[in-house]
């Protein structure tokens, strides 16, 4: 059996399964950076909360601790996994661009990003997600609030 995708089925099949996960990258010109950024710090809140959950449920070895210990690392992960998404799914490929006067400072920010996402993933470490966060905070003076 021949299938044929016509070009709406076919991107309707890529979308469905997930494969899209940031912003289209068409370019369609509808950007809110500000609040990507803030997205990001939540899930550097989210990280920070789990990780207190990991340090809590450590150690013990009724089935219920044990059931919170793996979804908080789970969860952890995907927070961190997400930050990483973000900075190099829709900053680093829409909105650093090599003609901006301060380009290697702006890589260098966000590169800072995705390695301390990266530890925050890989650690339960408090210090981590303090890094993450000033790292994300860095990079709000690049994308102020707009006004309406």
């Amino acid at each position: 059996m021949k299938l044929l995708f016509t070009g709406f089925s076919l991107a309707a099949a890529l979308v469905s399964t997930g494969v899209a996960h940031s912003h289209c990258q068409l370019p369609c010109g509808i950007y809110d950076d500000h609040a990507r950024v803030h997205s990001m710090l939540e899930d550097a809140d989210t990280i920070q909360k789990t990780v207190i959950l990991i340090k809590e449920n450590s150690g013990k070895n009724d089935a219920q601790s044990n059931n919170q210990l793996v979804r908080s690392i789970a969860n952890k992960e995907s927070h961190a996994q997400s930050i990483i998404e973000t900075i190099s799914d829709y900053f680093l490929t829409q909105r650093v661009k090599p003609s901006q006067s301060d380009y290697t400072e702006r890589l260098k920010k966000h590169h800072a990003v995705i390695v301390a996402s990266m530890k925050a993933k890989q650690n339960s470490d408090l210090q981590h997600v303090d890094d993450l966060k000033l790292a994300i905070v860095e990079l709000e003076q690049y994308y102020p609030r707009q006004s309406d």
